[in-house]
């Protein structure tokens, strides 16, 4: 569906909403298509393709509002949903904090272009998808040690999407996607580890080639064979680059608007106090060419700019829509997500950690004796307090060397001191929306053997 086709579809909700009786509105249109092929033992296994229009309007009355949503495009439908919404709104309870952005907020003149968000190239047919999932396949069995391969998958998305508001904003962009990933599976029986690779770009010449992708997965799945327990006590713990995002994924979470307006984050009080070591800051820029954070502008129509949420270690600010910024008394960020059936709240998109001098190998030999961890299972994070436990597996690693692979262990600590205490590798993949290397963390609770 064409951008224009879209943006009649908004134009059309907004319309609607008026003579519903909506004080004030917006919508959202979202044209999106997906093929996914799966292979297992050589033989296709699955092959699907998903495609259609969503359509999402919120209305506002006063300080009440409502979201409906429909795949039903027919004017019909859209009148349904326009009065089933106001109905709706007059039952909300009042939240003096909702409302569009003032016009002089808005975006304008943006460059969709430059972000080289969607892939000119065509689809790709799905022979190829399933080449590219049997290729990876391939390269994975080949990999002495490897039993069996549990998946290999190769999938593409396109997807437009149109958001106006009855302040005068409208303004859409196109997205594409292609991955391809297997999962390998060293030893039979009881004895059996599972590891995997994977990898996703904007662009279709981007993707590395899939046998490289296989072949990673089997290496890794056969690198874990035989683990044992590691020791218990307080050891020096090395996040991979695999996995060390989900740590600031934790400090993303406590800064979200949301979180900081219930009082119910472990950085509540943290504004303008060391979060992170000094040297280190966190960047989120959402204007990054062919990231699949990147966006011109907010679910509120605002433009995004690139900003410090962290600089030199000291917490700049929150993560904030235009209702939780109201709330704080704050402005907002430009951080607005949302979803057809859904209001706006707040989200980061890109963000780029300060990466250190040393690879991750020079952190492992640093670090003497502790763990590596490469994947976890399970999480118990208490979000008000910052106390942190996840199940964990990895290497074990003694006198700055790898000895064996490990599981069944646990790492254990507090967030703000966790965060405080890390060293940065220079290992990040520049390719991710969230570019975090990996990250060494002293004295963390092991509970192993």
């Amino acid at each position: 569906m064409s951008d224009t086709r879209l943006s009649d579809l908004t134009e059309a909700l907004l319309d609607a909403a008026k003579k519903a009786g909506a004080g004030a509105a917006d919508a959202i249109a979202v044209d999106g298509r997906a093929v996914s092929i799966d292979v297992r033992e050589g033989r296709l296994e699955q092959a699907e393709r998903a495609e259609g229009v969503e359509i999402g309007l919120r209305v506002l009355l006063g300080q009440r509002q409502a979201c409906v949503s429909a795949s039903d495009i027919s004017a019909r439908t859209i009148a349904e949903m326009a009065e089933r919404a106001v109905t709706m709104a007059r039952l909300a309870p009042e939240d003096p904090y909702i409302g569009l952005a003032d016009p002089a907020q808005l975006a304008r003149g943006w460059d969709v272009a430059a972000l080289e968000l969607a892939d000119p190239a065509a689809e790709p047919a799905a022979a190829d998808l399933e080449h590219d999932a049997r290729t990876a396949e391939a390269a994975a069995l080949a990999v002495a040690g490897v039993s069996q391969v549990q998946s290999a998958s190769a999938s593409y998305s396109a997807r437009r999407l149109h958001f106006a508001a009855t302040n005068g904003f409208s303004g859409g962009y196109a997205r594409t996607s292609r991955s391809v990933s297997a999962v390998a599976i060293s030893g039979e029986g009881l004895s059996m580890e599972r590891d995997w690779a994977a990898e996703s770009r904007t662009f279709q010449s981007d993707l590395p080639a899939a046998d490289s992708v296989g072949r990673q997965a089997g290496e890794r799945a056969v690198e874990r064979a035989n683990p044992r327990r590691p020791k218990t006590g307080a050891f020096p713990v090395l996040f991979d680059e695999r996995i060390s995002g989900s740590l600031i994924g934790h400090l993303l979470a406590a800064i979200n608007g949301t979180a900081i307006a219930r009082g119910a984050s472990w950085l509540r009080d943290a504004m303008g106090t060391q979060v992170l070591p000094a040297g280190i800051s966190l960047i989120e820029d959402p204007l990054r060419p062919r990231i699949s954070g990147s966006r011109p502008f907010d679910a509120e129509g605002l433009a995004t700019a690139r900003r410090a949420i962290v600089a030199d270690g000291v917490l700049q600010g929150w993560t904030l829509d235009l209702a939780t910024a109201r709330k704080l008394g704050l402005e907002s960020t430009a951080s607005a997500s949302r979803g057809t059936a859904s209001p706006p709240s707040p989200s980061v998109g890109n963000v780029a950690l300060t990466q250190g001098n040393l690879g991750r190998d020079g952190l492992i030999a640093e670090m003497g004796t502790g763990l590596l961890v490469t994947s976890f299972i399970g999480a118990t994070i208490n979000p008000t307090t910052g106390d942190y436990s996840r199940g964990a597996s990895g290497f074990w690693v003694e006198n700055g060397e790898i000895l064996y692979p490990v599981n069944e262990c646990t790492i254990a600590g507090n967030l703000h001191e966790m965060l405080r205490r890390i060293t940065p590798a220079n290992d990040a993949r520049a390719h991710l929306s969230h570019v975090v290397p990996s990250l060494l963390v002293e004295g963390l609770t092991l509970a192993g053997a």
